[in-house]
This record gives structure tokens, C-alpha cells and sequence, in this order.
């Protein structure tokens, strides 16, 4: 009997030492993300632009654990026209880079695990910080409200893939007011036709700008604020322009790190506002009242975005 159950433990050995070469055998031959849009004809200019830009080897490392965006040949051939480039070669490699790595998240993320909410991509603003992008997952897949995954969760060696039909662009401040309904509010205000400034042209300019950007809820409480206003619409428009750029800082990305507490922070209006920074969370003290900052550094192209709980008052 001891003869048989030493047999058997060298047999049980044996044979899982099998299965775990099967599986190491499995994992060798599941291609990396480089591999699969090299042997996908529709990922060709993918592949292409990989190349110019320096990435392969980035995103052939199988011990990467990635989320890709992959665009089509026609989304890269839309883009191509869209921006007057006539081929890949016209596309300086640094804008290249950027806008290639604004399609890859550090983290692997399938569909399922996708939410409603931002990501940091490997892409870089000026500064080095990340460069984020939205993500809503209530009717499918959305990125920065323009872009549908057109096919998701194509699992490779060193993450997955999931299939764009266009390219997708670094998104600046008023990318992220518009994609995210959160703010809905703040772009309906942005854009009332009678305001005798044009806050989105404005805000899509080179910057660099901090916005603190006020929450749906935050413009219900100061409508609720007020008996005379009962929509965004009743809100003279000097006092509306007056507030919206009291939200605004002009020629800084002030992203958390970077607050120094209780000092003064110049606003687009003109005057000032400071954040203490004593509690567990940021307060902004305005002229008026105060906010808490609920979350912080949304990085566009021109700036960054502070998400607040309440409409600051001059």
C-alpha cells in the first residue's frame, strides 16, 4: 500500500506539472496586444502608427496588464481627414504619441468591470500628469459622450481590447462638462444664448485653465436659494456671467496637489477666493459662502477640472 501511494503522489506530480506547462504553453501563445492588430487586416494603420510612434514595444509586453481602444482603419482615416492630414506620415510623432496613448488605461478593464465615471490614461499633459477621459456605461459603452465601443473584450496576453469606429481625441476642459451629465446644469448655464460672453469658446482656448465646476445639485440649491428663480433662465445674466467666472482660473492648471491652503486664488472675475485644506476634504471659501471640493483632478488638454458641491457666490 505505501508502494501504491507513493506511485500515486508521483502521478498527481506529474500530472499537474503538465497542466501547469499547458497553461504556461497557453499564455505564450496568446498574442499581446501588438500580435492580435498585427494579424487583424481592420488594425492595420493601427499597427502603422504604433510603429511611427514608438509604442510597439510598450504594448507588446506580456507582463502589461492594459485596456486599449482600438480605432478602425476607417476611424483613422476620418481622422486623417478631419485634422488635413493627407497620410499617418503627416501626423507629427508627438501628437501621434498622445493621441495613441489617450486610447490605453494602465489597468485592465473589461465591460463589466467599466463604470460610469473617469479614467487616466497613459497619455500626458504638459506637466506629466495623466490625461483623463470619461467614460459612461449607462447605454453601452460612451467615451467623452462622442465615441461607441463598437465591439468590447477581446482578451489578449497583456490586457484587453475593445473596438472604437473613431479615433478619440484628448478632451479639453468643455469636453468634460458636456460628456459628463453630472454637469449638465453648469453647460446649460454656459450656454444661454443672451450671456454676452462666449464661455465655451472661451474654455476650449489654449489656457492652461482651473475650473471648479459645480454639480447639478449645486444649481438646484441656489435656484432653491432664490423665489425668484425658478429656472437657470431667471438668473439676470450679469449676475450669471459675474458667477460663472468666479469659477475660473485663467493661465494655471491647479491640479490638488498644487493648492496652497488658505492662500488667495485670482479668479477669471477678478477677485478672490482661498481653500483650506484643514479637513478631509478641500473648502473653497468664497466671497459669499463656501464648497467642498468632491472630486479633483479631471486633466483636459487646457486644464483641469475640481468638481464642487456648491455655486460659489463673489
Amino acid at each position: 500500500m505505501k508502494v501504491h501511494s507513493y506511485a500515486l503522489s508521483i502521478l498527481m506530480v506529474f500530472t499537474l506539472s503538465l497542466s501547469f506547462l499547458s497553461c504556461d504553453d497557453d499564455d505564450a501563445m496568446e498574442p499581446t496586444i501588438v500580435e492580435f492588430a498585427q494579424d487583424n487586416t481592420n488594425f492595420s494603420i493601427l499597427v502603422d502608427a504604433l510603429t511611427a510612434a514608438g509604442l510597439v514595444d510598450a504594448l507588446n509586453d506580456r507582463t502589461s496588464s492594459l485596456t486599449v481602444f482600438a480605432p478602425t482603419n476607417a476611424a483613422f482615416e476620418a481622422f486623417l481627414t478631419a485634422n488635413n492630414f493627407v497620410s499617418l506620415n503627416d501626423v507629427p510623432v508627438d501628437l501621434l504619441r498622445t493621441v495613441l496613448l489617450y486610447h490605453v488605461l494602465p489597468t485592465e478593464e473589461t465591460s463589466s468591470k467599466l463604470t460610469s465615471t473617469y479614467y487616466n490614461t497613459l497619455a500626458e499633459y504638459a506637466d506629466g500628469e495623466p490625461l483623463t477621459l470619461y467614460i459612461n456605461t449607462s447605454g453601452g459603452v460612451k467615451i467623452n459622450a462622442a465615441i461607441d465601443v463598437a465591439a468590447a473584450d477581446e482578451e489578449v496576453a497583456n490586457g484587453v481590447i475593445h473596438t472604437v469606429n473613431e479615433v478619440i481625441e484628448p478632451a479639453n476642459v468643455v469636453t468634460f462638462a458636456t460628456a459628463d451629465p453630472t454637469f449638465s446644469n453648469l453647460v446649460a448655464a454656459l450656454t444661454r444664448t443672451d450671456l454676452t460672453a462666449d464661455f465655451v469658446s472661451i474654455l476650449s482656448g489654449d489656457g492652461p485653465f482651473t475650473v471648479f465646476a459645480p454639480t447639478n445639485a449645486a444649481f438646484e440649491a441656489l435656484l432653491a436659494s432664490n423665489p425668484d428663480w425658478n429656472t437657470l433662465a431667471d438668473i439676470p445674466v450679469a449676475t450669471l456671467e459675474t458667477v460663472l467666472k468666479y469659477h475660473v482660473v485663467a493661465g494655471a492648471n491647479v491640479r490638488a496637489a498644487d493648492i496652497v491652503s488658505d492662500a488667495p486664488v485670482t479668479t477669471f472675475e477678478g477677485s478672490t477666493f482661498s481653500i483650506s485644506l484643514a479637513g478631509s476634504a478641500p473648502v473653497i471659501n468664497a466671497g459669499s459662502n463656501t464648497a467642498t471640493i468632491v472630486a479633483t483632478d479631471v486633466q483636459g488638454t487646457n486644464g483641469v477640472v475640481h468638481a464642487i458641491d456648491t455655486v460659489l457666490l463673489p
